[in-house]
């Protein structure tokens, strides 16, 4: 080899790093999902949307994006796809009207039940190797890390 192919001995191995497992573990449960999901004409993303917007009169869109940790515009694609499917509705909000506000639809309202089976099965064909205890902690630790880097803070309108 030459000198600049030669084998750097302080690099560590990608295999050491915590994050590499975190996300292959991430890809394989968000993969296996997106499969199920995809039998119902629906993704991640609209799942999750679905789901937030659950028990809720309305929502805006500013606040969605700021829940999901996407763009503004990529939640305006999301609910354009959504309501094409009239999963979602848009209407003005109350106090602004140039401001707009995103409900489920009695569609959607019956549809998030299929996906969240879907989901709470996916759950349990992914972590069922797990003693009951090591997926408690498991939990535990993830929701500590996403605390401490503020992922958890989910901001009101």
């Amino acid at each position: 080899m030459g000198a600049n192919m030669a084998k750097r001995t302080d690099i560590s191995a990608l295999e050491d790093h915590t994050g590499y497992w975190m996300r292959r573990a991430s890809n394989y449960v968000s993969q296996a999902f997106a499969s199920k999901l995809a039998t119902k004409d629906s993704t991640v993303a609209e799942w999750v949307l679905l789901r937030l917007l659950h028990g809720q009169e309305a929502c805006s869109p500013s606040l969605i994006a700021a829940q999901m940790g996407m763009t503004k515009g990529a939640i305006t694609k999301l609910v354009d796809r959504l309501a094409a499917r009239s999963l979602v509705a848009r209407s003005a909000h109350a106090d602004d009207g140039r401001a707009q506000t995103i409900r489920l639809t009695t569609k959607g309202k019956k549809l998030l039940p299929v996906l969240s089976s879907l989901a709470d099965q996916n759950d349990r064909e992914c972590f069922s190797s797990l003693p009951a205890k090591d997926l408690e902690n498991l939990q535990r630790i993830l929701k500590a890390l996403c605390t401490e880097q503020g992922a958890t803070t989910i901001p009101t309108e």
